[in-house]
């Protein structure tokens, strides 16, 4: 009875043992397992025995990790005070230098994905960092890649969130806009009336030639006048018409001048 009682506990122990031993590897997961402290090859996805005392496991999740790099105070090379954020997307390649070549990739590569953001930024004016996000965004990526793939990590994307300037810089800018949309707006008006200055000079010189177009426009504008049933009618009258009238009629004001003059002067030497 005896024998029987220690081999069901050596049983149970065995079964409590292989148990705990058990260690399942998803998809997206690998296993890195040290037996005494040396490295085993790499644990697929599966059920894989793990002795506990003798060895060690690690998981490695490989899918893509999502990192929130925190405000960091910038000075742009234009001397500008900023606060900008961003956020990078890496993921691991290389599971065993993901756990030998560093401690902790996850905290590595937030901390050279900080020092990277305030050090290219900084070389950056502040015009480039509002108008040239996506080569920055490059940059940042290609920079932190280099230190970061001999850790078997591959950041897939850097983006610029947010940048946020002073109020004052913000007034300032707002000024400056809307100044270049005032130019912009003077530009546009003086071109108009240029080209429509073109075209009444092309229109008068159409008219010119032709007397009888001439009357006809004077014809449809009375009609429009007429039109809009107002109590006074401007006619308008052009200037090879009535310049003759004036003429005679200043030839004969000047020759009733003249004849009074002359009178006067006879009448004069009379007495």
């Amino acid at each position: 009875m005896t024998a029987l009682i220690i081999v069901l506990c050596i049983v149970v122990l065995v079964i409590a043992a292989v148990a705990a031993s058990i260690r399942v590897i998803p998809e997206y997961e690998r296993g890195i397992a040290f037996r005494f402290g040396h490295l085993r090859p790499i644990l697929q996805p599966g059920v894989h025995l793990i002795f506990p005392f003798v060895d060690s496991l690690q998981r490695v999740d490989l899918r893509v990790i999502t990192l929130t790099i925190p405000p960091q105070e910038i000075i742009t090379k234009d001397n500008v005070p900023a606060r900008v954020n961003a956020v990078v997307l890496f993921n691991v390649t290389d599971p065993r230098h993901a756990v030998l070549e560093v401690e902790n990739y996850a905290i590595a590569t937030s901390q050279i994905s900080q020092t990277t953001l305030r050090s290219l930024l900084g070389r950056a004016s502040l015009d480039d960092l509002l108008a040239h996000r996506e080569s920055l965004n490059s940059d940042l990526q290609t920079i932190i890649n280099s230190r970061t793939s001999e850790w078997g990590i591959e950041v897939s994307l850097v983006e610029i969130k947010d940048v946020e300037i002073p109020e004052a810089m913000q007034r300032a800018m707002s000024r400056e806009a809307e100044a270049e949309r005032e130019r912009r707006a003077k530009v546009i008006s003086a071109r108009g009336e240029l080209e429509a200055s073109d075209e009444l000079k092309t229109a008068a010189d159409t008219l010119s030639q032709s007397p009888a177009s001439l009357q006809l426009r004077y014809l449809q504008t009375l009609l429009e006048l007429g039109a809009d049933q107002n109590s006074t009618v401007v006619f308008p009258l052009p200037l090879d018409i009535i310049g003759p009238l004036m003429n005679t009629f200043s030839a004969g004001v000047q020759a009733r001048q003249n004849q009074q003059a002359s009178a006067q002067s006879q009448a004069s030497a009379e007495r």
